[in-house]
């Protein structure tokens, strides 16, 4: 029996093209970018954890590599022009990774690429403190901790 491998070859090299003209689209269109400002009052579902939409294939605006929300000393009202920072190294020490403005409505998200690395500090400076979170982290969808399995990202 001969078999037919002129005809298989054209298959796969079809089913190629296809998945590659998918990704391009997906690549070229899918995600805008979108970073939060201090003026910036367009952000949504304050506490919740923004990746479970702002990611590939996900409905949300853009795909964020870092986002939450910040709240006052209460922990039950949000913080707004707070500003969030990532560095290299504990307690504010090593280089800025990434600074992040927080919006009216108490959240602050990036699309702009973060290298976690082995991991990055975070800090959350209001206007009269400026705190540090003591452990690394090597993902940014902050609201999947803060406010779910630990306290909610504050300051005052």
């Amino acid at each position: 029996m001969k078999k037919n491998i002129t005809g298989n070859w054209f298959f796969f090299a079809g089913i190629t093209l296809l998945l590659l003209s998918a990704c391009e689209k997906e690549g070229n269109e899918g995600n805008q970018t979108n970073i939060s400002t201090y003026q910036s009052a367009k952000s949504h579902n304050t506490g919740k954890n923004c990746m479970e939409c702002h990611v590939s294939g996900g409905s949300g605006e853009g795909w964020f590599n870092a986002a939450g929300t910040v709240y006052d000393s209460t922990k039950t009202t949000v913080y707004p022009g707070a500003t969030v920072r990532l560095y290299s190294g504990p307690g504010g020490t090593g280089n800025i990774k990434a600074t992040i403005q927080v919006d009216a409505n108490g959240n602050f998200y990036t699309t702009e690429n973060i290298d976690f690395g082995n991991g990055l500090y975070p800090s959350v400076e209001g206007n009269k403190l400026k705190k540090y979170m003591g452990s690394s982290i090597t993902a940014g969808a902050c609201n999947g901790c803060h406010g779910a399995t630990t306290d909610h990202i504050w300051t005052k």
